[in-house]
């Protein structure tokens, strides 16, 4: 399964890591850790990618990055 990072920076915004770092307020090094699961963005940075995502009039969904409970799937 591809890193849901990985995903919405390479196609759904096609951006490279650095644009994607600048877009969040973090470094290029920070976007890379977060693709290769060794770090995870904050609210914060979700909020930015969030925010650009629909300043191009794409829809956001959250279960990109959020599986529900179990016990709320039931």
């Amino acid at each position: 399964m591809i890193n849901p990072i990985l995903h919405v920076r390479t196609s759904v915004l096609n951006l490279t890591q650095a644009a994607l770092a600048e877009l969040t307020g973090t470094k290029q090094a920070t976007v890379s850790r977060w693709e290769r699961g060794e770090l995870y963005p904050d609210l914060r940075h979700l909020a930015r990618i969030r925010q650009e995502i629909r300043s191009r009039g794409l829809a956001w969904d959250d279960s990109i990055f959020f599986e529900p409970p179990k016990e709320a799937a039931e």
